[in-house]
């Protein structure tokens, strides 16, 4: 019996490509699954079991000027303009690729990351199945949650709550409204009419499937569209050629992460880190770039520079992480029972900070100046682990039998 083909897309970054390889391996075993993304991400793909397509061929060096920006985007009206003219372009060649490529053979079903706005038109276009991955789930616009891209916004009860949280939204529509008319003729080019279909919702995402990768536990919102499925984080770190790390029994050891962005950021974080680990000799430091195939580590008393450090293989041997609240390295942490001192630095981490926060399995820090008391209270007031550890329990459940369950339902309306 031919089995139905399903192809999920991803750009190279770790952050959207491990939950995409995570849901390509729980599907393999009843799909033909193919994994679509650049020619330098396809050693983690193939190191996934897995069979990958590269796409973008020659635009590696584009796609990390997008994300690697010399400062912080923020909310920043001129730098996000910027960011996504870059994009654009960048997405009109996704177009022009997936229909060349569709033309000849089709998938049954693409489930894209969030950002690949261009590959919803390319779908409907072909009349193909198109689910959207979204591992963050507050930046769905809409609901009774504080708005995304704020700061980090959190619950406020009462008449005024609800008019922050409904001005709020309403600037964010206005602005992306704005940004529709600016560039209309690019949105155009890539398959996008309107920034909003007739019914509101966002046509950057697919109007079938949403799948958002998270937990009710530490989420604001829980008045989701009909189309959006909240699953388990699908947690997948590829198999590296890592340096094995070694831990003393009875030290304390701590991870250091901005994730696999954000260069602007980690040369000025390591410095406060290696200050640091001078105030407190007792414990371990272990910071890590997220790179793969980079060169050695460096180690300096009790600090230590990794190229890459597996969370999956490693986050059980620390007694605190301290990151920049990005959506894998969060629930990572929340499924290992990790708590966290968090300093977001772009994008949605704010938003995530704000969960972690108000959740109680982190300290959100705003000043590296307190670094050292907000290391230094995690690792002796347990309250913050225990609520962790409550947390990882919640987070115990198989999210492939659920995602499972939502494919064989789209199977059975395909007959």
């Amino acid at each position: 019996m031919t089995r139905l083909r399903i192809d999920l897309l991803s750009p190279p970054f770790a952050g959207h490509l491990h939950p995409i390889l995570g849901i390509a391996r729980i599907l393999q075993s009843d799909y033909e699954v193919r994994v679509l993304t650049t020619a330098n991400a396809l050693p983690s793909v193939h190191a996934a079991g897995l069979t990958g397509v590269a796409v973008l061929k020659g635009w590696e060096d584009r796609l990390m000027t997008l994300v690697n920006t010399p400062r912080p985007v923020r909310s920043n009206p001129l730098r996000m303009l910027k960011q996504l003219s870059q994009a654009l372009t960048i997405q009109r060649q996704v177009r022009i690729e997936l229909e060349a490529l569709y033309q000849v053979s089709s998938p049954s079903l693409v489930i894209a990351d969030f950002t690949l706005a261009a590959v919803g038109a390319v779908a409907g276009g072909l009349g193909i199945s198109w689910w959207t991955v979204l591992p963050s789930p507050s930046v769905l616009e809409g609901g009774n949650a504080p708005p995304s891209y704020l700061g980090g916004l959190k619950p406020m009860s009462g008449t005024w709550g609800r008019l922050r949280n409904r001005v709020g939204w309403s600037l964010i529509r206005a602005f992306k409204l704005l940004v529709g008319t600016l560039y209309r003729k690019r949105l155009c080019d890539i398959g996008l009419n309107s920034v909003y279909r007739p019914d509101g919702s966002e046509a950057a995402y697919s109007n079938e499937r949403i799948l958002l990768l998270g937990s009710q536990s530490i989420e604001f919102r829980d008045d989701w569209p009909e189309c959006a499925r909240l699953l388990p984080p699908i947690l997948y770190t590829p198999p590296s050629t890592a340096e094995n790390l070694d831990f003393m029994a009875g030290r304390q050891y701590v991870l250091v992460t901005l994730g696999t962005h954000l260069k602007f950021a980690k040369d000025d974080f390591v410095d406060v880190i290696k200050g640091l680990a001078r105030d407190m000799p007792e414990v371990s430091f272990h910071f890590t770039d997220g790179l793969t195939g980079s060169a050695s580590a460096a180690h300096e008393r009790n600090f230590s520079r990794f190229p890459y450090i597996n969370y999956s293989d490693s986050l059980k041997h620390y007694s605190l992480a301290v990151h920049h609240a990005g959506s894998g390295i969060m629930y990572h942490c929340l499924v290992a029972g990790c708590p966290s001192v968090v300093y977001p630095v772009d994008y949605d981490q704010f938003d995530n900070a704000a969960r972690l926060e108000w959740a109680g399995a982190a300290i959100w820090l705003r000043n590296p100046k307190d670094l050292k008391a907000a290391v230094t209270q995690i690792l002796f007031d347990h309250s913050i682990r225990s609520r962790c550890l409550e947390l990882a329990k919640e987070l115990d459940v198989d999210s492939g039998t659920l995602l499972k369950a939502e494919l064989a339902s789209w199977e059975r309306g395909l007959r």
